[in-house]
């Protein structure tokens, strides 16, 4: 059973401290890579994958990336973008929590504003579609091989089995797959949402106890950009002329 999803919402609400070292004004979602602000990867992917109702959680310099999106969502045929701004930071699973009135009924993708994925033939957003089941998942998180995750630095995050299901690194040395920050989530899984800031690791431990937190492989890479380094790397990598989808 496959899924259609109409909506969508990219997380931009952190305060970006790694990148304060490339300019103390500029918030990381509108940092440049290959001279377009890196939110712009993540709405082109939203746009591309047919999206039309997206949600951004805004918090540090939120002006600055609301002024930004007010002009991308004026472009003709540009999906319609809620603002879901955060007095004080709700973390990820607060802010998706908060946002969840702009998401529909139905699965929803979430992204991260600071990992550009390199899709190879099919977009990464559309095997997720493809992949879905929503008898048996209530999260599908899209993982990298830690070979192909440039700009990441860590052991991993999950191993996954045969059918899919996802299993933490824990105490293991290393896991074989990172999290790319790309996900599709059912509103389902926030029925037990405290109130207040808190991760979206919660209700991924919630799933993954009842065996419905499943992980689908990224064919292609993932730039990893939340430090300078991680910067530098993805302009090498990507070069003059190789700066990804439309944004």
């Amino acid at each position: 059973m496959s899924a259609r999803p109409t909506h969508g919402m990219v997380l931009a609400a952190g305060l970006g401290t790694r990148m304060r070292a490339v300019s103390e004004t500029t918030p990381k979602p509108l940092v440049p890579l290959c001279g377009k602000p890196l939110i712009a990867y993540a709405l082109a992917s939203l746009w591309g994958a047919g999206v039309g109702e997206v949600v951004v959680n805004t918090h540090h310099r939120a002006e600055q990336i609301e002024a930004f999106l007010a002009d991308y969502a004026a472009r003709p045929g540009a999906p319609r973008i809620h603002i879901s701004r955060e007095a004080e930071r709700l973390e990820t699973g607060g802010g998706v929590r908060q946002a969840l009135p702009w998401l529909g009924e139905g699965p929803f993708y979430v992204l991260n504003s600071d990992v550009v994925l390199v899709d190879d033939d099919v977009p990464a957003l559309d095997r997720l579609a493809a992949a879905w089941d929503g008898g048996a998942m209530d999260a599908l998180l899209l993982l990298c091989p830690r070979a192909r995750a440039l700009g990441y630095e860590g052991a991993g995050d999950f191993f996954r089995d045969g059918d899919g299901r996802l299993a933490r690194r824990g105490e293991v040395a290393a896991a074989p797959f990172v999290f790319t920050g790309v996900q599709l989530l059912h509103p389902r899984l926030f029925a037990t949402a405290p109130e207040g800031a808190y991760s979206l690791n919660r209700h991924y431990d919630e799933a993954m106890l009842a065996g419905r937190l499943f992980g689908l492989e990224h064919h292609g890479l993932m730039l990893h950009v939340g430090s300078p380094a991680g910067l530098a790397a993805a302009e090498r990598h990507l070069g003059a002329g190789r700066c990804g989808a439309d944004g």
